[in-house]
């Protein structure tokens, strides 16, 4: 894959409103289920693990950080915001240092599992960015399940400012309302 910087840039732009959004949501919900934030624990927890994979370094967090026992959902959030600015302002760091050139390094690290692997700066940002949506969408499922409104996080959400129609809206024949 050739990603240029500029497009890994927007991608992770796109990463760091789309993680925040999904916090509100769950911020929003009075008491989120607790598996949902498991699984932002997990989706930042794994930037940073990946992060430090490109920077060569030990990670900071295992990648399925723990929801303490006995932590409000609250609680719990609120450890996981802080997470999420750690994180994201060390990726943020991470992008600003990099150059076109950058993008093509290669990354010897050892998974989580014990396996060894090579990969690209630029194949490692992308991977990170698309492993992010997976998890977010879990998040979604699972707010939607508990009755709760879910964050829309789509690429195209955040580069038009307006979420992509939901289904109702679509059976209404409703528009979606812009947000800028």
């Amino acid at each position: 894959m050739n990603a240029t910087l500029a497009s890994i840039r927007r991608l992770w732009a796109h990463v760091f409103w789309a993680d925040r959004e999904v916090l509100r949501a769950l911020e929003a919900s009075g008491v989120p289920p607790v598996e949902a934030l498991r699984e932002l624990a997990h989706l930042v927890a794994t930037e940073e693990v990946w992060l430090a994979r490109l920077e060569r370094r030990e990670r900071r967090y295992p990648v399925w950080p723990k929801i303490r026992d006995g932590v409000s959902p609250p609680a719990a959030l609120a450890e996981i915001g802080v997470l999420v600015d750690r994180t994201h302002l060390a990726c943020e760091r991470f992008l600003d240092a990099l150059g076109e050139d950058d993008l093509g390094v290669r990354i010897d690290y050892v998974t989580s599992a014990g396996d060894a692997f090579v990969n690209t700066v630029g194949e490692i940002l992308v991977h990170v960015a698309l492993h992010g949506q997976y998890h977010r969408g879990k998040v979604n499922l699972l707010l939607r399940k508990a009755g709760l409104d879910p964050a829309p996080t789509d690429f195209i959400a955040y580069v038009r400012g307006a979420p992509a129609a939901t289904e109702e809206a679509v059976r209404r024949g409703q528009r979606t309302p812009r947000r800028r």
